[in-house]
């Protein structure tokens, strides 16, 4: 008996608990601003950095642990997957949560980033939400990102 209490002094504190596990997809983008310059190339470069930064960002603070699936034709998007092959590949990677959405560049100061959050463990939406964004620059799509991190850290489960 006196080994077991002493055994148990030594164990190690319980494990905390697993990050919950999120897919995040690849945002699809749309231009309907009708410029005359043709800008698709930074649109391009500018989703890419923004996908890259959210995935970093939602998996930095331990709460969230972003996983990657896989996909037979990238980028992988909401748009350009069927939902129920988009699913599986997100319940196949083993997330609980998957985010999804699309930029629309409406004009040259406004775009929108609509962004949704399902759980497929309670299988239910848990946000859908609009972020309207000033400006088309480096700086603004880097403020839209940060806003979505902190507002998705708000509304996922906790582990």
């Amino acid at each position: 008996m006196k080994w077991l209490a002493l055994a148990a002094a030594f164990a190690s504190p319980a494990a905390a608990a697993e990050p919950v596990a999120i897919a995040v997809i690849d945002y699809d983008y749309l231009d309907t601003s009708g410029e005359p310059t043709d800008q698709q190339s930074q649109h391009q470069n500018r989703l890419a950095e923004f996908m890259r930064s959210l995935r970093a960002d939602l998996g930095a603070e331990g709460g969230l642990r972003v996983v990657e699936i896989a996909c037979d034709q990238p980028p992988c998007t909401a748009g350009g997957t069927p939902p129920a092959v988009l699913i599986a590949r997100v319940k196949q990677a083993g997330a609980r949560l998957m985010l999804y959405g699309q930029v629309h560049k409406m004009s040259t100061l406004i775009e929108w980033a609509n962004t949704e959050i399902v759980d497929l463990q309670a299988d239910k939406l848990i946000e859908s939400k609009l972020f309207t964004f000033r400006g088309d620059t480096d700086e603004a799509w880097r403020r839209a990102e940060r806003f979505i991190v902190e507002e998705t850290k708000t509304v996922a489960p906790k582990p």
